[in-house]
């Protein structure tokens, strides 16, 4: 398709022909009206090779598929981002995180080589040693550098439970010492924040194990069990420490029933015990079914009074962003996950040399804020993240500036390529394709 795309005179830039109310993002891409769709449906988990300990898949193998795919066989991979519907492609060109971000990093750190095909029509296969460049300038890149069509991710062994434990915290400064405390501790396979309001907070640690003390499991992922935001609410409002043994796959899901706390917006009595037994069976629904069937007016008024959001900063500037997301947007809960962020080449790096201790905030729902108004708004947030020398991301609505996106980014190496690889009549620009300022 892109040979011919070369043949008919290269007149259109190119992008993938999976429609935009599939993906996972609220964002409904224009662009996949004017671009030539290249159709890639690629979706097949290729190889488990378990002496490298790596899985080679396809771009639309998605988190669901794969982890069904490895438990049984006694794998996994080290970060599986939360909805069942994210798919490979979509988490290492845009990117994805979970609560074992702080030992691996984000989702693109655990893949150890992509295999694209570049604007001229050849197919390369990068990773740290060969096309290094390429390698490290993909994630983030959002499918502006060449169609992603294999990756090569780590695998760890999978362990049938993960043994949580819940401790409420209060005051902000003392949620933010707990949850750096926790974060910096390697013996943690999982750690994760659930902020409900300012002063209060549910800090979640957890461990693999294959041991369970049979009355503490919790099957969570069943679907009448109440939401797990909701569950670990309890721990709060009792004021008490809790332990249990949820099973793994549950657990790496565990937000997925209720899509975060986003479901609430849309299904007020959704955690309702009597909806939940007779109906719970047919929830979440498909983000992609709510996008197609969402019209113009709706999605304008989404637009206006719903933020979702995620943004990256420093451990160091934690107390200092809750309180600005506080303040601009008043939105509750708030999702923490920490990440180790590696000094790789790329769009995503830390300031200095050495690896730092990153947080991912997570703002879904609907701002309290009185004079919340979505542009102005995100702007001061965005102003204040590229302060502390965060990142927003690109799934999201971002109202930067090109000059302000590339003060956010780094972009010396993805623009290297671009010039190099003869990008720039093939796609357009990350900066293009994601920005409210260039879409309008």
């Amino acid at each position: 398709q892109v040979r011919e795309w070369k043949n008919e005179g290269s007149k259109r830039y190119m992008c993938t022909g999976r429609p935009g109310w599939l993906t996972v993002s609220l964002r409904v891409g224009k662009y996949k009206k004017i671009h030539k769709n290249i159709m890639i449906n690629l979706m097949d988990v290729l190889e488990v090779d378990s002496e490298r300990q790596i899985v080679r898949v396809e771009p639309l193998v998605t988190m669901g598929q794969l982890t069904a795919h490895l438990n049984p066989m006694g794998w996994t991979i080290p970060v599986v981002p939360e909805l069942d519907d994210l798919t490979v492609g979509g988490l290492i060109m845009g990117t994805g995180i979970e609560s074992s971000s702080h030992i691996y990093g984000l989702f693109q750190h655990t893949c150890v080589a992509y295999e694209l095909v570049l604007a001229d029509g050849s197919l390369v296969r990068c990773s740290p040693t060969e096309n290094s460049d390429l390698f490290y300038a993909v994630p983030w890149s959002c499918g502006t550098l060449g169609f992603l069509v294999a990756a090569e991710i780590k695998m760890i062994p999978a362990k049938k439970y993960v043994k949580i434990h819940y401790q409420p915290v209060r005051g902000l400064q003392k949620i933010c010492e707990k949850f750096t405390e926790e974060s910096m501790k390697k013996e943690n396979s999982f750690v994760e924040g659930l902020v409900y309001s300012l002063e209060e907070a549910v800090i979640m640690t957890g461990v693999l194990t294959d041991e369970a003390e049979q009355s503490k499991i919790n099957r969570i992922g069943n679907y009448y069990k109440p939401w797990f935001f909701k569950h670990v609410e309890k721990y709060l409002k009792a004021d008490r420490t809790g332990i249990e043994y949820i099973p793994s796959r549950h657990y790496y899901h565990r937000h997925t029933r209720s899509i975060f706390w986003e479901l609430q917006d849309i299904i007020p009595f959704g955690n309702n015990p009597v909806f939940r037994y007779l109906f719970g069976w047919m929830v979440p629904p498909k983000i992609s079914l709510l996008k197609l069937t969402q019209g113009e007016a709706i999605r304008k008024l989404y637009e206006q009074h719903h933020v979702v959001q995620d943004m990256l900063v420093p451990m160091k500037s934690l107390e200092k962003s809750i309180q600005t997301f506080h303040a601009d947007l008043n939105v509750y809960p708030l999702w923490l996950c920490p990440f180790i962020l590696p000094n790789n080449p790329g769009m995503v790096h830390p300031k200095g040399d050495e690896a730092e201790l990153y947080v991912d905030i997570g703002a879904y729902g609907e701002p309290k804020r009185k004079q919340f108004e979505a542009r102005a708004s995100m702007r001061q947030m965005e102003k204040f993240v590229r302060s502390v020398h965060g990142f927003q991301m690109l799934y999201a609505d971002c109202y930067m500036t090109r000059e302000e996106f590339w003060d956010m980014f780094d972009g010396s190496l993805y623009h290297k390529l671009r010039e190099q690889m003869n990008c720039k009549d093939a796609f357009p620009e990350v900066y293009d394709k994601i920005c409210k300022a260039a879409r309008h």
